[in-house]
């Protein structure tokens, strides 16, 4: 059992003091319950902040952390207080006082671990630095991909000198490569800026390299800066780029912060900096608070985002807690297209004729996961049943949506438009699309694809199974296709029901 070191009774011993003080003046301006229930609140709120941890001053790394985590355990225990007042005391009705009590806590605890930190944290030596992060990676990151095959120049080598010789020493590597300018030639472009237009701006025309310096984080419009930076480069040409992912941001609110409370402040952090500039509601306020300087990323977004731009992703690396990207430049980017970053999305699809449609589903996978599925099926390949044989674009609760089918439900928007008949073959990416032989493919686009595949009547394992079943049901499909449908469906059914088949 833990045992606890006489600066931390102490601290919880004036937590027990500020929370009975409150609760006592706050029982003046208000209709609080008896003395008793009072010394045992004080008492609950000392309780509540040992098992959360909140009294653990010494682990807040910054205080911006410090602050939220002491209001948000607050918020949370003078709610608790309040619901077991209703419940327990007799004629207990809610009045303001509650309020009154909590906010004279909170202020009291934030006095108290300035206070602190003032006169004893201080002497800590790494209470003001930041939390390593050497040991955290991202999942299905390969380091080096795309470097056996590359020719570099030799400005690229320098970047990668230079890179490797500051993150082995920990240092930062922006500030290392703004004092290195004169070691690159004339035809690279070190660039800090968040506005896409100085891209073009700039005095070199026509740069065989452009660095970002500055974090995607802190861009606004990050597909215009890349769109832009494509403008600029010549075929062939190499973009680098960093931000802090998702991933490494997640790790770096959690070993700033006490356990529990940790984890409360990571999901205000993600709820506000990832999902609210993904949300049409909330979108347009995310931006003019923060000016979009502050989301989060995850190294799925980054890695489409370049895709879209029309770049290859060539070098990926996790450095000292930041995602570093270099690319090259292999057409123009996509522009007939509108990404989508919500909860609800519409997928390119080829429909009949070849004419793409645009099918709806819930989201199951990271922002821009779309336009990786070449860079993807080159580093993974397939696996049974067709699918990516690693596919880490998929979100847990991706993986749940997709394991209950609630993920396909939007899909019936697309069978009442007519897009899409109740069976038939899958309506696939252009990527998918064109691994399949010619032959395959011209029969494809001759009939609507369905809410119900071949797939669950055959269940076939690898691609060629997959398009020698599709080619069964097409070549049926076109000699009769009342009685074809009618009985791949119920072949469908009875694999799905009663033989719990799933595509994975």
């Amino acid at each position: 059992m833990k045992s606890f070191s006489r600066r931390e009774v102490v601290i919880a011993l004036c937590d027990f003091l500020i929370a009975l003080f409150a609760f006592w003046f706050a029982r003046y301006f208000g209709d609080l319950p008896r003395w008793y229930w009072l010394v045992l609140s004080a008492f609950l709120w000392v309780i509540f902040g040992i098992i959360t941890r909140k009294l653990q001053f010494d682990s807040y790394k910054r205080i911006r952390y410090a602050l939220s985590g002491i209001f948000l355990q607050g918020v949370l225990s003078g709610l608790f207080l309040f619901l077991l007042y209703r419940r327990c005391v007799p004629g207990y009705e809610f009045d303001h006082s509650i309020l009154l009590a909590t906010g004279i806590i909170v202020l009291l605890e934030w006095g108290l671990y300035g206070l602190l930190r003032k006169l004893v944290y201080r002497k800590i030596p790494y209470f003001y630095e930041e939390p390593p992060l050497n040991d955290v990676t991202e999942i299905g990151l390969k380091s080096g991909d795309g470097l056996q095959n590359t020719v570099w120049d030799k400005d690229i080598d320098c970047l990668f000198t230079l890179a490797r010789k500051v993150s082995a020493d920990g240092e930062d590597i922006v500030r290392r490569l703004k004092e290195n300018k004169n070691a690159f030639s004339e035809n690279t472009l070190l660039i800090d800026t968040s506005d896409p237009e100085n891209i073009l701006a700039h005095k070199i025309r026509s740069p065989r390299l452009v660095v970002h310096l500055r974090s995607l984080n802190r861009i606004r419009h990050i597909n215009t800066l890349f769109s832009y930076t494509n403008y600029c480069l010549p075929e062939g040409g190499f973009i680098a780029c960093h931000c802090v992912t998702a991933a490494l941001r997640r790790e770096k609110v959690l070993r700033q912060s006490p356990p529990v409370i940790n984890h409360l402040l990571y999901a205000l952090d993600y709820c506000w900096h990832r999902l609210s500039p993904k949300l049409s509601l909330t979108r347009g306020f995310y931006f003019w608070t923060t000016g979009g300087k502050l989301r989060a990323l995850t190294r799925v977004e980054v890695l489409g985002r370049l895709y879209r731009a029309g770049f290859d992703v060539l070098y990926e690396e996790v450095s000292n807690g930041r995602f570093y990207a270099i690319a090259s430049k292999i057409k123009a980017p996509i522009r007939d297209d509108k990404p989508s970053t919500g909860p609800l999305i519409r997928l390119r699809r080829h429909g009949k004729g070849g004419e793409i449609i645009g099918v709806y589903k819930f989201r199951t996978m990271h922002a821009y996961s779309e336009y990786l599925q070449s860079y993807i099926y080159r580093q993974e390949g397939l696996s049974a049943g067709g699918k990516i044989a690693y596919d880490y674009r998929v979100t847990p609760a991706g993986r749940f949506l997709r394991k209950t089918w609630l993920d396909e439900l939007p899909m019936l928007i697309n069978w009442v438009k007519g897009d899409l008949k109740l069976v038939g073959v899958r309506p696939l990416s252009s990527h998918y699309f064109h691994l399949y032989d010619k032959e395959l493919q011209e029969l494809r686009i001759k009939t609507k694809p369905g809410l119900l595949p071949p797939f669950y009547a055959d269940m076939p394992k690898t691609l060629e199974e997959i398009q020698e079943s599709e080619r069964r049901y097409l070549t049926a499909y076109l000699k009769n296709p009342l009685s074809t449908d009618w009985q791949y469906f119920w072949k469908a059914v009875r694999n799905i029901v009663l033989k719990g088949k799933r595509s994975g």
